[in-house]
């Protein structure tokens, strides 16, 4: 077996062990050298530990059992002092000699000390890991009075703040006239050292320090015009250097930090660096997010998978310091071709401005509301055009979370018992706990481990939020590429590129061909690759049965006690006493519990056994009805008004209209599920501005909105544009579709899938590009030539496809012929 050996024990190193046991478990034998006498422990969260809100315990992220589980041999507090790299040996400081096959340096950087004279002293000390809080901690419990922190940046800050905490008096010096001034502008500054010093921190601005003295300990420290200040403690949090004496000892090229390229590779393959030792197309980064980027492309190598790329991080800070909301990202101050756009409410101690460049966000700072620094960080790191919703910009992301907030936006004042995600009943101190016990980074594990933002996503940002300050902000946000699911790394639009490039006609050639980590994948992956290749190869594609989740399988949606519900298609909500007779014949001969009028102008089915649904389908059949794929990831309904026809203020026919596109586009599968409506005039009345794809007729004509929410998330349309005629109504309505269906990502509603690609593209594709529009619509119209094939004809009574058998019924559970209840 090969062996790797890691230098480091720190966060990112053991980020890449993760990684690599997760992709392949039994590749390596690991040898893992720390200089620390300790397991790997949470760095971001020394500053809790110092202000006495946490023990060390709570912020191991590894344990020696960890260790000993994987079969990694740790040696804790064992310095490696020299690489033979001819050999490919390491040496440790006690002589210790270990061979490698790979070589990872995870070396991490040195706190800067000032050179002052008694900088020596016993109670001078930096802030960078356990044994620094642990001597800051000392001086507290011999009766420390006084600490000097010197450095008003954000390890200066947090480190005062400690302190402050633990009863001493603390003064700040800084040498410029701003706090934070890599991370804040002049405003928020203000607004920061106002908070800090209301809670007792006083500063010194603008001050040079001279000299640190004292006896046997330090009792003061002196400026250079000669003040001086008691100090029976003093942090220099002046800033970091990347620790590079290894990779020189062993001749790897450096700079600031280790040079290496996109795959982490120093300039001896065979030697891999992450962490703030690295240097990467000249950028150094400091925070955790960048660096488990950086874990994740060295594991992708190790594993020799070989296709992850490092291009470099935005990063984004966020202070850790309970009470004080702070966000800070990019580019904040600006330039000579940016515009800002500044809120400011001094009453309430709420800063915001956003730097815009090319109308897209090139930098932010929040203070005293950060509620939406996550999604504009999303914004700039996405290069996401604002101009379609630069008005309310600065406003923030309205609505957050799910209609059962009430209103409430301020996640450090939620009470722990507040519901966040409505769709799973999960509550704030439940995600808190997860985060803390589970020592969790990133959205999908906080998902994977409560369920919070799993289903309709819409509490996404506000479990962001909790997460981010849980862990005071050094989380490991979203990665910019994120892909697909676990089982790979590519995304989802370059799986959907190889797809449609090497013409994969099914899930498992999709799987198979692009190298997934599980051969048969996930409940994630599986159904969307089922989409993408039905999108993609509509005569073509394989459909898989078992890669569509239950509903879609039984075409019926599983209610809570194990029936189902059957609701079949009628188009444009107009039907007719024949219709409305069959359907409760039906109801009647097969004892439906419930018949219900859906907000969708249906008739809903509910209380049908599993063994039931081929005989209900086939006699709804005999009646004309079909399925109205109110189960799946299709389109669903058009609602309309009656228009014209009937209504005295109606300016055009919409049950008509409802009634062609319904017929144009039923059977078409799609990201998510799509609701349209048609409404005969302005007044609205079919709420046409709250669905995927809304039509208002006016008097010249209709108006085309897209992207709408009437669910938990309400979001008002876009107005795509005008046009005159029903034909027209149509086309941009079947490109609009094949758009989304071609480039939206499985599971995407319209709204978030247009938040993300800006409405201005949408437009450009659709309103703009009459020849490309032209060409959507004909390969909508011609998928579906394959897609209008009702689902219930096919498998009612002995028909084609899924046969009686298919709807067994055992015990008494009824269960697809997969024996799977759900993927």
């Amino acid at each position: 077996m090969r062996k790797l050996v890691l230098v480091g024990n720190g966060m990112a190193g053991m980020k890449v062990i993760e990684e690599l046991l997760h992709l392949v478990p039994d590749a390596y034998e690991i040898t893992v050298f720390g200089a620390e006498p300790h397991v790997n422990y949470n760095r971001i969260l020394l500053s809790p530990v110092l202000a006495g809100e946490k023990e060390f315990a709570d912020i191991v992220l590894n344990t020696d059992d960890w260790y000993a589980g994987h079969g990694i041999r740790l040696h804790k507090g064992r310095k490696i002092v020299r690489i033979d790299r001819r050999q490919r040996l390491v040496h440790a400081e006690d002589g210790a000699v270990t061979s490698y096959d790979r070589l990872v340096l995870a070396t991490g950087s040195h706190p800067v000390l000032l050179p002052l004279p008694g900088r020596e002293l016993p109670g001078v000390v930096t802030f960078r890991d356990i044994q620094d809080v642990e001597r800051m901690l000392g001086a507290v419990k011999r009766g420390g009075r006084h600490a000097v922190v010197i450095g008003g940046g954000l390890l200066g800050l947090e480190a005062a703040n400690g302190l402050l905490n633990r009863g001493m008096d603390v003064t700040v010096i800084h040498l410029l006239g701003s706090l934070m001034e890599r991370q804040l502008d002049t405003a928020a500054a203000a607004l920061l050292k106002s908070a800090l010093e209301q809670r007792g921190v006083r500063f010194i601005m603008g001050a040079k320090t001279e000299a640190v003295f004292g006896d046997e300990r330090v009792n003061a420290v002196r400026l250079s015009d000669g003040r001086e200040l008691a100090a029976e403690l003093v942090v220099m949090a002046v800033g970091i250097r990347p620790n590079i004496d290894l990779a020189k000892q062993a001749g790897l090229h450096c700079e600031r930090g280790v040079i290496v390229n996109d795959t982490m590779q120093t300039f001896d393959p065979r030697i891999y660096a992450v962490g703030e030792c690295v240097q990467h197309r000249k950028q150094t980064y400091g925070l955790v997010a960048p660096l488990f980027e950086q874990a994740k492309v060295c594991a992708n190598h190790l594993a020799e998978l070989a296709y992850a790329r490092y291009e470099g991080s935005v990063t984004a800070t966020r202070l850790k310091v309970t009470g004080i909301d702070l966000f800070s990202a990019g580019n904040f101050q600006g330039g000579v071709d940016c515009e800002e756009i500044v809120f400011q409410d001094p009453a309430r101690g709420v800063y915001k401005k956003l730097v815009i460049n090319d109308q897209r966000i090139s930098g932010a700072v929040l203070y005293g509301d950060a509620i939406d620094g996550n999604w504009y960080f999303d914004l700039m790191r996405d290069g996401t055009p604002i101009a379609d919703i630069r008005e309310h910009l600065i406003f923030g992301q309205t609505a957050l979370g799910d209609s059962g907030h009430g209103g409430e936006d301020r996640v450090m004042r939620m009470s722990d018992t507040a519901e966040v995600c409505g769709c799973n009943g999960v509550c704030k101190g439940t995600i808190v706990e997860a985060i803390t016990e589970k020592k969790l980074f990133t959205l999908d594990a906080v998902r994977a481990h409560t369920k919070a933002s799993s289903s309709c996503g819409s509490c996404t940002g506000l479990v962001e939020q909790i997460l981010a300050h849980t862990l005071g902000g050094n989380y490991s946000a979203a990665p910019k590429v994120k892909p697909l699911c676990d089982c790979t790394d590519f995304t989802h639009e370059e799986v959907r590129r190889a797809i449609r490039d090497r013409g994969l006609t099914s899930a498992r050639a999709a799987i198979a061909a692009l190298g997934w980590r599980t051969p048969d994948g996930c409940h994630r992956c599986r159904p969307a690759l089922n989409f993408y290749v039905i999108a993609a190869w509509p005569d073509e594609a394989q459909d898989d049965p078992q890669s569509r989740f239950i509903n879609e399988r039984a075409h019926a949606n599983i209610q809570r006690d194990g029936t189902y519900s059957v609701v079949p298609r009628i188009w444009g909500g107009v039907t007719t006493p024949a219709e409305l007779r069959a359907i409760a014949d039906v109801a009647e001969r097969f004892a439906v519990p419930t018949v219900k009028i859906t907000g969708g102008q249906r008739i809903d089915l509910l209380g049908v056994r599993k063994e039931q649904l081929p005989a209900v389908w086939g006699e709804l059949g005999k009646a004309g009805l079909v399925s109205g794929h109110a189960y799946g990831k299709a389109v669903r309904t058009v609602k309309t008004c009656v228009g014209s026809e009937w209504c005295r203020f109606g300016t055009q026919d919409s049950t008509r209209m409802g009634i062609r596109i319904e017929k144009m586009t039923w059977g078409s599968w799609t990201p998510a599920k799509v609701k349209m409506a048609v409404s005969g005039c302005p007044r609205n009345c079919a709420e046409a501005t709250i669905k995927d794809f809304g039509v208002v007729a006016v008097e010249s004509g209709w108006e085309l909105h897209v992207g709408g929410n009437g669910g938990v998330k309400i979001r008002a349309t876009d107005l795509l544009c005008k046009v005159a005629t029903q034909e027209e109504v149509l086309e941009y309505c079947g490109a609009f579709l094949q758009l989304y269906r071609e480039e939206g990502h499985y599971g995407e509603r319209t709204a978030p899938w247009i938040e993300r690609v800006g409405l201005s593209c949408i437009r450009s594709r659709i309103v703009d590009d009459a020849v490309g529009r032209q060409a959507l619509y004909q390969r909508f119209l011609a998928a579906q030539k394959v897609a209008q094939t009702d689902p219930w004809a096919e498998r009612a009574d002995g028909g084609g496809g899924a046969a009686q058998g298919d709807f067994r019924k055992v015990g008494t559970d009824y269960v697809y012929r997969s024996g799977r209840s759900h993927v």
